[in-house]
């Protein structure tokens, strides 16, 4: 954690998704009057609406954010760029604000901003090359399995319909013989601003109910309609994630509406469970239920006051 002598606090906020992290960040940005960064790795693509759950335009309306729409899905954006560009922006905030809000369930955009990313060593690209082929001739499986016998932490947070993460995975650990993982936990840049962090979790069964009935929501808001529009874009990598992936699967004829809404249930609760695993694994975020605002907003008082 950064020395006392500064000021400027960033609080994170995480936890799985659908949890209640967008309630809890407008609620504490404007208990302290400031502006909310988001660190979803999704909601920063203008095009995919419905699918991603991003803020109503009221909550947008009840704080300021930024990443939110802020790129299209044809422009590549990294955990990297992120880095960059979130850093830059903190710098800005900070000149008004002694307190900024970073939400997101996205861990490793989360850690490239709190922690900095290791510059990585080169990796084998004729490795990249026969795993882009493995994967066009047998499917993403065979590789899955081997990036999750080889790099089980990694694994445990990549979004595994994104084809290209999940094969720069197994990429880097077949190149270099170390893991990715590895690089991305034990960075530690130093940042000019404290750090608060926040965990929110509940009952699995109550966060998996909400996660079915998030699901049934988007459909009626109309998130296959959003999906048939993004068709011609589905080979793109930000629409390879849940939500889309099982219903560009259902406009292709390989499963019935009611299947593919089943499959983006399940496979949202399977994303819950790699949230928390990779999140559970720094202590040094506190973990709250969501209902316990008054305890958080005085926890996040009570460490202002002892590091001012």
């Amino acid at each position: 954690m950064p020395a006392k002598a500064s000021s400027k606090t960033l609080i994170s906020i995480v936890g799985p998704t659908a949890v209640g992290k967008t309630a809890l960040a407008i609620k504490v940005a404007q208990h302290l009057h400031t502006q909310i960064i988001s660190a979803d790795s999704r909601q920063f693509f203008k095009e995919m609406e419905i699918g991603t759950a991003k803020p109503s335009p009221e909550e947008l309306a009840a704080a300021p954010h930024h990443f939110i729409s802020s790129h299209h899905i044809t422009e590549l954006f990294s955990t990297g760029d992120f880095e960059v560009q979130a850093m830059a922006l903190l710098t800005n905030l900070f000149e008004a604000h002694d307190q900024v809000v970073l939400v997101g369930g996205s861990g490793l955009y989360v850690n490239a901003l709190l922690n900095g990313l290791d510059d990585l060593p080169a990796t084998d690209l004729s490795i990249r090359a026969a795993l882009n082929d493995e994967f066009q001739a047998e499917g993403l499986n065979g590789i899955k399995a081997r990036l999750a016998a080889l790099d089980p932490e990694y694994y445990a947070q990549v979004d595994q319909f994104n084809t290209q993460r999940v094969i720069r995975g197994l990429e880097f650990v077949l190149s270099t013989g170390k893991k990715l993982s590895s690089f991305q936990s034990n960075s530690k840049k130093p940042r000019p601003f404290n750090i608060i962090k926040i965990g929110l979790n509940k009952d699995r069964q109550q966060l998996y109910n909400q996660i079915n009935q998030r699901v049934d929501q988007m459909m009626d808001a109309g998130l296959l309609e959003e999906v048939k529009r993004l068709l011609p874009h589905r080979e793109l990598n930000a629409l390879k994630t849940v939500g889309y992936a099982e219903l560009f699967d259902y406009l292709d004829g390989t499963c019935g509406l009611v299947e593919a809404v089943n499959k983006i249930k399940q496979n949202t609760r399977r994303f819950a469970k790699r949230q928390l695993t990779w999140f559970r694994k720094d202590e040094e975020i506190k973990w709250f239920a969501p209902e316990q605002t008054t305890e958080i907003l005085d926890y996040i008082d009570q460490y202002r006051s002892d590091n001012l």
